[in-house]
């Protein structure tokens, strides 16, 4: 018995010596200057929830930084179909008046708990309605659509089968999006996760690529990181942008973006601690520099979400990602 106690507390003592290690490693990634050119590119975007105040919009897009938003126009089923969110068209039409150049895509969302390992998350007949569907919410005064459907377990066929028939049903010019999930870390490093979860938090690379290889625009989370503390969330976050970049970066012409918490209900996640713009713009700043995107690949980040973003998130975006 002793014996088995001393080989149990010895496998802990490593465990610990591990992540200790790792998460000393993923904080060291946060560290560094950037370069003066790692800064906006004028294509930045926000996801917008909520429309009765547009005030915290106007503020965000008055910085002339932001050229895109996501408007919540409907939640998907399990079988495909849309529930639309009512009144879209009145934003649409204050964008139209106030901010003709902001393109506005419609913010399609299907978030569940569990995983898509055994089953697709989306069966074939699911898959048709939803791409038809989603053309025609895009056809209602949008200049495309952003697609979130999460949890997706790696290698599930039916998520880039359903990105692969939006595009078609949606033709040649309208934008598509696709907002992905976090990207592992290191290879095979989502499968903890996975085991502990039961829901998959985390991308490999090949099938980040995969998913998106048809989306002209595609959106990492910067939210739910999970991280312990300030400097663990921006190594995470410099890491996010190492390997979307790294993943992405043969691409002919792909916008990337990265989200920045300035969220405040609960419908849109929990909020963790240590996540802030500040911290989340700084660690992209970091990531660009030393990921060197090609000239192909345009980078910005996102404003999640954009209604409920106050004045030091705003004075954040302004000192820490727009040009001086």
């Amino acid at each position: 018995m002793k014996w088995l106690l001393t080989r149990v507390l010895a496998g802990v003592a490593a465990v610990a010596v591990v992540l200790v290690g790792a998460g000393a490693l993923l904080a060291y990634q946060y560290s560094g200057d950037p370069a003066p050119w790692a800064v906006s590119q004028g294509a930045d975007a926000a996801w917008v929830g909520s429309w009765e105040d547009t005030d915290a919009l106007a503020a965000i897009l008055d910085t002339g930084g932001v050229d895109t938003v996501y408007v919540y126009a409907g939640d998907i089923g399990d079988e495909g179909g849309i529930e639309r969110v009512a009144d879209t068209d009145a934003l649409l039409a204050w964008l139209a008046d106030e901010y003709p150049d902001v393109r506005p895509l419609a913010w399609l969302r299907h978030v569940r708990t569990g995983s898509s390992l055994v089953e697709d998350r989306f069966g074939a007949d699911a898959r048709e309605t939803l791409a038809g569907q989603a053309a025609e919410v895009a056809g209602d005064g949008f200049a495309g659509v952003h697609l979130e459907v999460r949890p997706v377990t790696v290698n599930d066929p039916s998520m880039p089968d359903l990105v692969s028939m939006v595009r078609e049903e949606l033709g040649g010019d309208p934008v598509l999006s696709v907002q992905a999930q976090h990207v592992e870390l290191l290879p095979g490093g989502r499968m903890p996760s996975f085991v502990v979860q039961r829901e998959e938090k985390y991308w490999s690379k090949g099938y980040l690529d995969r998913v998106t290889e048809e989306a002209d625009e595609v959106v990492l989370p910067g939210v739910g990181a999970g991280m312990p503390g300030e400097a663990m969330y921006g190594g995470f976050m410099v890491r996010q942008v190492n390997e979307a970049v790294a993943a992405l970066g043969t691409r002919e012409e792909v916008t990337v973006r990265f989200g920045l918490p300035t969220y405040d209900s609960p419908d849109w996640g929990e909020r963790e601690e240590h996540e802030s713009p500040e911290t989340a713009l700084a660690a992209v700043r970091l990531g660009v520099t030393g990921a060197e995107p090609p000239e192909s690949m345009t980078l910005g980040v996102a404003f999640y979400v954009a209604d409920e973003a106050d004045a030091d998130d705003l004075a954040a975006y302004r000192s820490g990602w727009l040009p001086t």
